[in-house]
């Protein structure tokens, strides 16, 4: 990458470790946040949900918004609201203002996190998009898997106000290298909001994800609150399907790019790679708790070894993406995964520590290898204006992709629980109920190893090298903004 796009990634990427991080970090500390304001689990849940709904509502229009304000001032003032909703977060003083203030950062956060990957692949142009997507995911890889090791930190020096005024410092840097390396903006949009796409669009991904973020608790998806909001936001999303690609004027977020092999396929992971990466991230760390009898903060620093392997492959992947293509390290990336995935279906209670580590070491590397290819190829061939479209779909798909995941495996891991007691119930309380507890989390494993052995077969669909050298925009070059190219 050259000097100006490095400076431009550097500038995103610091401001978007804290919302990347803040949902895992604030997961582990509800336990805490429902004694120290005097609450109950089921209430100070919203605390997760509502920031969850917040991102889902905003998302959508981000598009929009930055044709209408500018790439610069839509990313500042989202950070501003981002860190603004922290302090306040940080001054709550009962359950309904914290799930309040966590609603304005859901606000910020939604902005931010598709509007990161417009700007860097507007930027890029169509080139190095590998090496470009191994800075740009950074946060996003390692969101999940050190979240809660910081999360479980924090609470053990201090208390959970502390979560929140982290973010803080991250949120004034951002400021700061923003002001400084984000191209100034040029001549604002004049594109009109599809209002009925927004209608029908953010009330649809609010549904969908608060049907699957409820499907976690006792009876699955038969409970109304499950399938009642699933099914009105599937309504409402074909509803919307039809508007988007029947309408003549210009929609919301344009379906049609869909047409785009590229994308297709990448969105199509984007919804699988969420769901192994969120849905491991919800059983790895309780078969920890529940087989090992680590507390939180043990758990997740049995996954700092899944962060490290994560780290190892990115920059490996990005170049590897930019020679040999984003089909061949997509291939090998899952397949990684769906290997290393697979020694936990076997693993209980007594295994190795270093066995552990070892296995998870790997199956990061795999995680962090599969993330950059499928980010990056989905905007190979578009022009400078499809990319904020391209950028929300790919987005809503791995937002959407990581509640299905987390919702299939809860279920599953409750379902698998409940059989096993049930089936062991006369042969001896606690040799029943460890074994129990051992078959239900070797069935969710598998359950794991099999969204991803989809996810790998589907990446042969992703265009080869040959492809996409063909569709990068070597005879059609986006000028570079005024404010990149001078510096």
């Amino acid at each position: 990458m050259d000097k100006n796009l490095t400076r431009l990634a550097i500038a995103l990427v610091v401001g978007a470790m804290a919302p990347l991080f803040d949902s895992t970090i604030v997961s582990v500390a509800l336990r805490t946040l429902a004694t120290d304001l005097d609450t109950t689990l089921d209430t100070i849940q919203w605390v997760s949900t509502g920031y969850l709904l917040a991102l889902g509502v905003t998302v959508p229009i981000v598009g929009w918004l930055q044709n209408r304000v500018g790439g610069r001032r839509l990313w500042m003032a989202a950070l501003v609201v981002f860190t603004v909703g922290s302090i306040l977060c940080s001054l709550a003083w009962d359950p309904v203002s914290l799930i309040a203030f966590r609603v304005v950062q859901g606000i910020g956060a939604g902005a931010m996190m598709p509007l990161l990957t417009t700007l860097l692949m507007q930027a890029a142009r169509g080139q190095s998009l590998g090496r470009v997507m191994s800075v740009a995911s950074l946060p996003t890889a390692l969101g999940p898997i050190l979240g809660p090791v910081i999360g479980g930190l924090i609470l053990g020096a201090g208390s959970w106000p502390w979560l929140f005024w982290v973010n803080v410092p991250f949120g004034i840097a951002g400021l700061v290298l923003a002001w400084r390396f984000i191209p100034a903006d040029g001549t604002r949009g004049t594109a009109r909001l599809d209002v009925l796409g927004l209608v029908l669009l953010s009330p649809a991904v609010v549904g969908l994800l608060f049907g699957l973020s409820n499907a976690a608790g006792d009876g699955g998806f038969a409970r109304l609150d499950v399938w009642a909001p699933l099914a009105a936001g599937a309504v409402l999303l074909v509803a919307f399907v039809l508007h988007a690609t029947r309408g003549r004027r210009e929609s919301l977020v344009d379906l049609r790019l869909l047409r785009h092999r590229p994308l297709a396929a990448a969105s199509g992971l984007m919804f699988l790679m969420g769901a192994a990466l969120y849905g491991g991230m919800l059983v790895l760390p309780l078969s920890f708790q529940e087989l090992r009898g680590t507390d939180a903060l043990g758990a997740g620093l049995l996954l700092i070894p899944q962060g490290v392997g994560s780290l190892l492959s990115r920059t490996l992947a990005g170049r590897l993406t930019d020679r040999v293509g984003a089909r061949t390290v997509a291939v090998l990336g899952f397949a990684v995964v769906l290997v290393s995935t697979i020694p936990f279906a076997f693993f209980d209670g007594d295994t190795s520590v270093w066995m552990l580590a070892l296995v998870l070491v790997v199956r990061g590397f795999g995680l962090g290898a599969v993330m950059i290819p499928i980010m990056a190829v989905g905007f190979v061939g578009l022009d400078r204006p499809e990319v904020p479209h391209a950028s929300t779909i790919t987005r809503l798909t791995q937002q959407l992709g990581g509640a299905f995941g987390t919702a299939v495996l809860a279920v599953v891991l409750a379902g698998a629980a409940g059989s096993a007691v049930g089936a062991g119930a006369g042969a001896g309380a606690g040799a029943g109920a460890a074994g129990a507890a051992v078959d239900a989390f070797h069935t969710a494993f598998w359950w794991a190893i099999g969204i991803t052995a989809v996810a790998t077969v589907l990446s042969f669909l992703l265009p080869g090298r040959e492809s996409v050298a063909a569709e990068t925009p070597a005879a059609k070059p986006d000028p570079v903004p005024a404010a990149l190219a001078a510096d």
